[in-house]
């Protein structure tokens, strides 16, 4: 006759593809701390069964299991969180496990301790030693294998994320307020995701305090590689109905407090982002009749590349229609650069170029050997700006904004999408507009946004309308008037 350990891991082993179902038997619900609920909720049973439905299937069984799941509060993401890591160590021998949270207080005073509640409450809880930060199994030479570990995560250290790798065995990452996490760390645990016949799962939980960074993009970009979820919490049984409504009616259905604490959606605009979301939508493919901007004149912009990953983008704004001529890599032949931009001056019939100056000098400078009047843009310059402004690059980003918002178009391209919404501002004590540098925005792990820079660079200096456009080659001579970029 079979022991009851024995009995016990065959019955384990029942629910090996099958969440829901061993946290349906793990647990004795109704009892304890668990009086009053006879199951996961609706919710979690969802997630459970995505999970059952991808590694039950053999075409998807070795290829990563990607959750993302936008929440209002109180749902009982924590509960999901523990059941799921439960399931994962107890029918799987040698799984590993690595969770992390927006700060190490989060993980420390709010995920482990539930993640420790439901570990002891779990039928095979002798198999595993519980601590304050990790899980491990108490078989003999398994402790190092077989384990959960709560890492908070750091942007200078990520060798934690690198490592993760567990061949033909299992492998869960699951990520706490997913939306504060650095989009750094989201890049080295995608990278290191790539064991193969492993069974690979990764769980992106949160309130979608933030419409840019990786979160967002499992939602938007990358939507085709993640099962997505959007949670109301009013929707959920057991979440305090009273204090959602309270919030509602206090702040309003479509007030971004109610967006993201209460219905699990994004924000039209972050705490700190310079431009809204919104207005970026609306420009974002705006269809305008030539008339609406035929009569401006045509500013061509240059922003260079700053770094190796970065691109070179020319741009071209003609009164409220903006649209890029050209995106190519970081280039430092100046000379073929400045080639192709005169060409393009040409076949546009451009009314001015202007260049960033950060690494646009050289570019210039062959521009002048062909007589070409190029003008470069300081973005640090601070000679003649509007009041309120800090910089060059604050106003012209300023006024770029006020442009969106005059019914501005922009072309169906995500990355300058992305670009626009992505950058912050930087508070200040004389209150003037500061937008974040391109080294902190990488800092944050987002890319130098060179597509809105090309449009923003087309705000830099007033413009003066050619009543007639050169020959190629020819210098130009003829009057121009005033133009104000902003009308």
């Amino acid at each position: 006759m079979k022991e009851a350990e024995d009995l016990l891991i065959e019955d384990l082993m029942a629910y090996t593809h099958d969440p829901d179902g061993y946290a349906r038997y793990a647990y004795n619900w109704g009892e304890g701390v668990l009086e009053g609920v006879h199951g996961p909720r609706q919710w979690q049973t969802n997630v459970n069964n995505i999970i059952r439905d991808h590694f039950s299937n053999e075409e998807t069984r070795y290829q990563p299991c990607l959750i993302a799941v936008a929440s209002g509060h109180g749902i009982g993401k924590s509960a999901e969180i523990s059941m799921i890591i439960d399931w994962g160590m107890s029918t799987c021998e040698d799984c590993k496990v690595l969770v992390t949270a927006n700060t190490d207080t989060q993980l420390r005073t709010k995920t482990m301790p539930e993640i420790t509640k439901w570990a002891n409450m779990m039928i095979n809880k002798d198999w595993f030693e519980i601590t304050a930060t990790a899980i491990y199994s108490k078989w003999k030479d398994h402790s190092k294998t077989w384990r959960m570990d709560a890492v908070p995560w750091s942007a200078h250290n990520t060798e934690a994320f690198a490592g993760l790798h567990n061949k033909k065995k299992r492998i869960i990452v699951i990520f706490d307020e997913a939306s504060k996490i650095d989009d750094k760390i989201w890049e080295v645990t995608e990278g290191a995701l790539t064991d193969e016949e492993t069974e690979i799962i990764w769980i992106a939980f949160g309130n979608p305090t933030r419409n840019t960074g990786r979160f967002k993009d499992c939602f938007g970009k990358n939507k085709h590689r993640w099962y997505t979820m959007q949670i109301d919490s009013r929707t959920v049984e057991g979440t305090n109905k009273v204090q959602l409504q309270k919030w509602v009616d206090d702040y309003g259905e479509d007030s971004d407090f109610v967006k993201v604490r209460v219905r699990g959606m994004f924000p039209s605009s972050s705490f700190k982002q310079f431009i809204s979301t919104a207005d970026v939508d609306a420009a974002y493919g705006r269809h305008l009749r030539k008339e609406q901007y035929d009569f401006a004149p045509k500013i061509m912009t240059v922003d260079p590349a700053w770094e190796g990953d970065d691109e070179l983008v020319v741009g071209l704004r003609q009164g409220l229609m903006f649209k890029i001529l050209m995106v190519i890599p970081k280039n430092d032949n100046d000379i073929e650069v400045a080639t192709q931009i005169a060409k393009l001056e040409d076949q546009e019939g451009a009314d001015a170029v202007f260049i960033d100056g950060g690494y646009g000098t050289g570019i210039i400078s062959y521009g002048r050997t062909m007589k070409r009047n190029w003008q470069i843009v300081w973005f640090g310059g601070t000679k003649g700006i509007e009041e309120g402004c800090l910089n060059k690059r604050a106003e012209m980003w300023m006024n770029m904004r006020d442009w969106l918002k005059e019914g501005g178009s922009i072309p169906k391209d995500p990355v300058l999408h992305s670009d626009l919404i992505s950058p912050e501002t930087v508070s200040r004590l004389d209150g003037k507009i500061q937008i974040e540098s391109k080294k902190d925005m990488k800092a944050r792990g987002l890319p130098s946004p060179g597509r809105a820079d090309a449009l923003c660079l087309s705000f830099a200096y007033p413009v003066a309308m050619k009543k007639a456009y050169r020959q190629v080659g020819k210098p130009r001579n003829y009057h121009a008037e005033e133009y104000d970029p902003l009308k």
